[in-house]
């Protein structure tokens, strides 16, 4: 077991969570911004903000990136919540392919308990009891209760802890396999996170994590990606330094397109499983490109800093024509673009969200811009629409215009575009 105490508290974080190591560099200052999904409710709008320091740092020993200040946990992750992902057909998808795919490549027999931690819907698991598994959610907000009565998902409403995953053993026994989908890079208590997984993993079992990729925040500019739900942001090689503290190791990875690029990696107990060789081929990568190189990071803020400029000049010259843009979906990240750009509802007054959204009639952190249903856009037809969930935007494009909407179309990232 680690030496070393992974897990930090509250306030600022001034060494390397993985090594310890007090060499970091700043790769991009976002300013003092509100947690991304602290939404607002009316009577909140003239009320104080609380906001944080929101900066990533990058060791080159470990290959990490993190934040330079971690905001409480029980803070982000409050019982109102309002993420789901089940709402999101992409989405939805993607994780019914996952949960197949597992099954499949592991010769997962039935009946063999999965466990799915920050399970929020139960939709990824829903996959799995599909296939005849025995699926477990482990959800610390109120979506627990969504993953229960909808989705007939048995799910724990707590954080995962070394307590928990013992308390499973104890009344389910091992899990063959226990994933985490776009939560790993989430937790500051790093260390009971993984002292959890190592308690619950059977010998032969699989670990799966799922994250936004450092390299693919490099090569597609996604500093929108960075908030505080985002304690971390992993490249390979930060992951085969943090497993093996733990008496694991990572044996097989992957690059798939979910968050506009994420990293899937496999991890088990040590020799269990064979390496395949595309770590190493990845590692390899992650060092030509150059991913802990501070020069690297100068000049993707220039990158950022030149889509920005390009585009808050299409959104002035929108204005001064009097004509109407409004921006689509509201994932966290679009707060964090929001509010870094300085949009506000002159320029955006309002974001069109899916009706089932549970972010209807609140207002983003920040710029108090007001979430409404996107059935709004098929009577205002305003002239430009952003599509702030860009990583999605093919389909959310392609959705609306066979809908009917005729507007035109800005994807904010990867690099600034407009779609007539």
């Amino acid at each position: 077991m680690s030496e070393i105490n992974h897990d930090v508290p509250p306030g600022p974080l001034n060494h390397c969570q993985i090594t310890g190591s007090g060499n970091l560099f700043e790769a991009i200052d976002l300013g003092h911004q509100a947690p991304c999904d602290a939404l607002l409710e009316k009577e909140m709008l003239n009320q104080p903000e609380k906001t944080y320091p929101l900066r990533l740092m990058i060791c080159p020993e470990s290959g990490s990136a993190q934040l330079s200040y971690v905001v409480d946990g029980s803070e982000i992750y409050f019982p109102e919540y309002p993420y789901r992902s089940g709402i999101s057909k992409p989405l939805k998808e993607y994780q019914r392919v996952f949960a197949d795919g597992i099954v499949k490549d592991f010769l997962i027999a039935p009946g063999s308990l999965v466990v799915d931690v920050g399970s929020n819907d139960g939709t990824l698991l829903t996959g799995f009891k599909r296939n005849a598994m025995k699926p477990l959610g482990v959800e610390p907000t109120n979506i627990a209760k969504i993953a229960r009565e909808e989705n007939g998902i048995d799910t724990i409403q707590d954080f995962f802890t070394e307590d928990v995953a013992r308390n499973i053993v104890q009344e389910q026994g091992k899990a063959k396999v226990i994933t985490t989908t776009n939560v790993f890079a989430h937790m500051a208590t790093l260390g009971q996170v993984m002292k959890g997984i190592a308690t619950l993993l059977d010998s032969d079992g699989v670990f799966i994590t799922e994250s936004q990729y450092l390299l693919d925040v490099l090569e597609s500019n996604q500093f929108e990606g960075i908030y505080h739900e985002h304690v971390r942001t992993y490249s390979l090689k930060a992951l085969t330094k943090l497993f093996p503290y733990y008496g694991m190791e990572v044996f097989d990875v992957q690059r798939a397109s979910r968050y506009g690029g994420n990293i899937r990696a496999y991890a088990g107990w040590k020799g269990a499983h064979p390496i395949n060789p595309r770590v190493g081929e990845l590692l390899v990568l992650e060092e030509e490109k150059k991913l802990f190189d501070p020069e690297t990071w100068a000049m993707w803020r220039n990158r950022v800093d030149e889509n920005r400029t390009q585009f808050m000049k299409l959104m002035y010259e929108i204005k001064e024509k009097k004509q109407r843009v409004i921006a689509a979906s509201s994932p966290g990240r679009g707060a964090v673009l929001v509010n870094y750009y300085g949009l506000d509802r002159n320029l955006i007054p309002y974001v069109a969200e899916i009706p089932t959204g549970l972010k209807i009639g609140k207002y983003l952190p920040g710029s108090h811009i007001p979430v409404v249903s996107n059935e709004i856009l098929f009577t205002e037809q305003p002239e430009y629409i952003v599509v702030l969930a860009w990583h999605y935007g093919d389909y959310i494009v392609e959705d609306f215009k066979k809908r009917g909407i005729k507007s035109k179309f800005i994807l904010p990232l990867p690099k600034f575009r407009i779609i007539e």
